[in-house]
């Protein structure tokens, strides 16, 4: 006797005419487990050009995302994107830290000349987190290389205004290599010899690049780390849709951002869409992340202006609409899986985006169409999150607070500064949202590495070995999905059920 066909397959749960589903409210039946978790594989597509080893972004929030955040992303497989709170300066600095933090040759590094001092490169090293430098005869890449400083050579001087020329490595002392080199056969040398840097320099002893043995130890701790094609971290960067902003744009692609996120939760979508199309007139090359978005008939306008890519949520986070129920969104499951089938037929991913922290919420999210998740709340308090941690009844926190929220700081919190009139006229202020303070979570990569194995194990009970798969087997309806009634949610998160 045939089975009967169990549960409901998408089309049918969603186009019920009254309802609509958050992730929670789902649950997907297991399939036979086809792979084992080690089978499977989490790349994904984040943009039409862009592809992530891991489905998890880091949300573009000034108490989430600055460059340390988009590191720890990035070596785990994802990306972050740095927020746009911030100076257009600042914000390309923190893209130029991610972008440096692991390379290739280097093609740039820091070089100074013999007559510079140490305190020169203290001021390298309180910029961009750098304490290496290249010493040539005119303090300029292509000029003759003379020596090199690390961090051993400073460390313990007290007279900051000593000259390079008195501390720094001669080139005689130094390891060296000649073009042309394959970056395999220089990392070698590095292994071999036991050095830390490689400087690279044509035949009239000039400098070309640099490689260092600390991009070895990376590729061997962080096998799955996203990069682009010259092995440095992927990273975004979000910017306001306002033409004014296309300055803080031409910034952020000259300090080497990967992926340009819109932050236009309130926006026109004729705004947007026309910012797109001037952003794609003048860097064709780079992939646009548009949003957000929650129906089709939103996201239709954005795609045809040339979007790489669209995040889908609205009104499914607590921090970013206002202290009442939001009048205006839609659940994110629903939100989800309609924009999703829309955009497949263009070949656009989305990006679920709104209160997801747990891998369950997570691994619904891409069993409904979303080819990445973007997270706020998981990442916020960690070690790498922006902002300085304080202490409230014993407790070691940090501040978290949606892009629409008061702006405030600990030392506000504790003058109780929350007048909305009259009394603290100068403290700059946003039209909704909510702060909070949450407990210092500690590392963030533990936390993320969790929560993709969370993922990796559901995607192996569903029976799929790739994200791709996943989306395949959810519009030939072989992925089935049941409505949780609240008894049974209310089990669940008490830990009744496995």
């Amino acid at each position: 006797m045939a089975l009967a066909m169990d549960g409901f397959d998408a089309d049918s749960l969603f186009n019920t005419p009254c309802l609509g589903y958050n992730l929670e409210d789902l649950l997907a039946l297991p399939a036979p487990a086809a792979t084992t978790e080690v089978e499977v594989t989490m790349t994904t597509q984040l943009s039409k050009n862009v592809t992530l080893n891991s489905p998890l972004v880091a949300a573009p929030m000034d108490t989430v995302t600055e460059g340390r955040m988009a590191i720890a992303c990035a070596l785990m497989g994802g990306l972050g994107v740095i927020h746009c709170r911030c100076p257009v300066a600042e914000q390309a600095q923190q893209v130029d830290m991610v972008k440096k933090y692991e390379n290739g040759f280097i093609m740039d590094p820091f070089v100074l000349s013999s007559t510079h001092t140490v305190a020169d490169i203290d001021l390298i090293r309180q910029d961009h987190d750098v304490s290496t430098v290249c010493i040539t005869d005119m303090g300029m890449m292509g000029n003759k290389f003379l020596g090199i400083v690390t961090s051993r050579d400073i460390d313990f001087i007290k007279d900051r205004s000593m000259r390079l020329s008195e501390v720094m490595t001669p080139k005689a002392k130094c390891l060296t290599a000649c073009e042309p080199i394959s970056l395999g056969e220089a990392l070698q040398k590095l292994v071999q010899s036991k050095k830390g840097k490689l400087p690279i320099l044509n035949e009239d002893g000039e400098l070309v690049a640099l490689v260092t043995r600390s991009d070895l130890k990376k590729l061997k701790d962080f096998p799955n780390a996203s990069k682009d094609a010259n092995r440095q971290l992927l990273v975004g960067a979000a910017v306001e849709p306002k033409l004014p902003e296309l300055e803080r744009v031409q910034s952020l692609v000259q300090a080497g951002m990967d992926v340009l996120f819109l932050e236009a939760s309130r926006s026109n979508l004729e705004e947007q869409a026309e910012f797109i199309r001037k952003v794609k007139f003048q860097y064709p090359g780079l992939d646009v992340v548009a949003g957000n978005v929650v129906t089709p008939k939103q996201a239709q306008p954005l795609i045809q202006a040339g979007a790489d890519a669209l995040r889908v949520g609205m009104g499914s986070s607590s921090l970013d609409s206002l202290p009442e129920a939001p009048a205006v969104g839609r659940p994110l499951g629903s939100a989800v899986y309609h924009v999703a089938r829309y955009a497949s037929e263009f070949k656009v991913p989305v990006i679920a985006d709104g209160g997801i922290a747990t891998s369950s919420a997570a691994t619904i999210a891409l069993a409904l169409g979303a080819s990445a998740v973007m997270c706020g709340f998981l990442l916020a308090g960690t070690t790498e999150s922006p902002g300085d941690a304080f202490y409230h009844d014993g407790m070691r926190m940090k501040l978290y607070k949606g892009m629409s929220s008061l702006e405030v700081v600990p030392s506000q919190l504790e003058a109780k500064k929350y007048s909305r009139q009259g009394e603290d006229s100068g403290l700059k202020r946003f039209d909704g949202g909510c702060c909070c303070a949450v407990v210092d979570r500690g590392p963030a990569k533990p936390l993320i590495a969790a929560m993709l194995d969370g993922v990796r194990k559901d995607l192996k009970r569903l029976g799929a070995q790739t994200v791709k798969e996943l989306h395949e087997d959810l519009y030939t309806m072989k992925t089935r999905f049941q409505v949780r009634s609240a008894a049974s949610f209310t089990a669940a998160r008490r830990g009744v059920f496995a």
